[in-house]
């Protein structure tokens, strides 16, 4: 699990949050979090809902937002945003499920707002920022005070993007509904998880609203009406699904043990809880408290258990890296990456410790592996910072700029891009794949100057 930092304005952005949220999420950070395994358990929840609404799965990217508080929302075009508080909360996949099939209803009707001035805003980490600044200042009591950034044009961008209408909100439930039914799934979930957030509103007050709430309104006549379509769909007593629960079974599991102090992960999950997800939360928390004669075996006896289980093999991996054991590491994340080559995330991994290594074999080892993993994921920042790396010490210095080019491009400096891509087509030779890479990103580049 990797915890994706803002860049030091956005961070400025956020930082209000910090003062309001659990000493457990100040510690790790707001941001985005990245995780393999997660990823998939989402893909597996998601991909039917998608197809029932006729939207392709692979065009809708899911993130994982670092904050304790339940949300999900959808902005910026085609992107669905979970929280790891809805995550964390949630007690059976079917609400999860809930949940997206709601927000895939307003993917599905077009209630993303689409003006040019909230759109040219709308980077991923930007989005993210704003909903947590603005969450600080919900939080307060005070909008206003999520910081002088988010207080102005931000906070008023972020407001535009995912308010939703009491109209639309109930036209999501219908169509969430009707996605539910076509899956054959139960709309119990969705129930369920509004009757939590329903429930945290009146503990909280009114001094201290979920942001779910706060730009998705919710109705009583809402709930009721969700109730009355559970009397009369076939699907309503639908059993759960035994591999989504497992799944959401480790995805707790594996966020509790990631954010969470030893003692409290220990608390939640005791040793008599025999239960994979209960062991796998305890090697997570000893490996994070550095008791690594306990969390190894751990691991391995869960290895051990299921051995075609990649994201297994990849935590091993991780432990063994940050714990200064680089040259066993690559033994374990070689095996995760021959289980799931089509993970841009843990072909990463796998380069990141080759690349410490520092040999010549591991290093152009480590290049196959990044190039194969940006191509899947060109959106991934911290597979090209890798690439610099190992193109640099290849001695591929017109490479070296060309992956500048794109990190450039991602993080939305058209100068440095143009700059880089224009010093990578002048090393390169004529129609090469990176001079072709090279001369698309200048035109493209035209293009958004235009």
């Amino acid at each position: 699990m990797r915890i994706m930092r803002f860049p030091r304005s956005l961070a400025i952005l956020a930082a209000a949050w910090l003062a309001f949220a659990p000493a457990v999420a100040a510690a790790a950070g707001p941001g985005l979090i990245r995780d393999a395994e997660i990823e998939s358990y989402l893909h597996d929840y998601t991909a039917p809902i998608f197809q029932a609404a006729g939207i392709d799965p692979a065009s809708v990217h899911i993130y994982i937002v670092n904050d304790p508080r339940i949300n999900a929302f959808v902005a910026g075009g085609m992107n669905l945003f979970l929280h790891t508080g809805l995550l964390m909360r949630a007690q059976t996949a079917n609400q999860v499920i809930g949940v997206i099939a709601h927000e895939t209803g307003h993917i599905a009707g077009g209630h993303l707002v689409r003006t040019k001035d909230v759109q040219r805003a709308a980077t991923i980490e930007a989005i993210v920022a704003m909903v947590l600044g603005i969450g600080a200042g919900i939080a307060s009591g005070q909008p206003g005070v999520a910081g002088a950034g988010v207080a102005t044009g931000p906070a008023l961008a972020a407001t535009q993007m995912l308010q939703f209408t009491r109209t639309q909100e109930a036209s999501a439930d219908a169509a969430g509904l009707g996605f539910l039914d076509a899956t054959g799934q139960s709309a119990r979930g969705m129930y369920e998880m509004f009757d939590i957030l329903q429930k945290d509103s009146v503990l909280t007050g009114l001094g201290n609203p979920n942001p779910f709430l706060q730009t998705h309104p919710l109705t009583q006549q809402r709930m009721a009406h969700i109730q009355q379509y559970m009397a009369t769909s076939p699907y309503t007593n639908a059993p759960l699904n035994p591999q989504l629960e497992e799944e959401q079974r480790r995805i707790r599991a594996k966020i509790l043990g990631f954010t969470t102090p030893l003692e409290q992960v220990l608390k939640a999950y005791p040793d008599s809880d025999n239960s994979f997800a209960a062991r796998y939360a305890r090697a997570i928390a000893w490996y994070r408290a550095a008791d690594m004669t306990k969390a190894v075996p751990a691991i391995d006896l869960l290895i051990q258990e299921e051995p075609d289980n990649a994201f297994l093999k990849e935590l091993k991996g991780q432990m063994l890296f940050e714990n200064g054991r680089t040259a066993d590491s690559i033994a374990a994340y070689r095996l995760a990456v021959k289980l799931r080559p089509d993970s841009p995330l843990l072909r990463i991994g796998l380069a990141q410790s080759l690349i410490e290594m520092n040999q010549k074999d591991d290093n152009a080892e480590a290049i196959q592996h990044l190039e194969v993993a940006t191509g899947l994921e060109p959106r991934n920042i911290q597979g090209w910072r890798f690439l610099t790396v190992a193109y640099g010490r290849n001695d591929q210095l017109p490479m070296v700029a060309l992956a500048q080019a794109e990190i450039a491009m991602l993080q939305g400096d058209n100068k440095k891009a143009k700059e880089y891509a224009r010093r990578a087509q002048d090393g390169l030779s004529p129609g090469s794949p990176g001079a072709l890479r090279a001369e698309d990103i200048l035109f493209q580049i035209g293009q958004d100057d235009d």
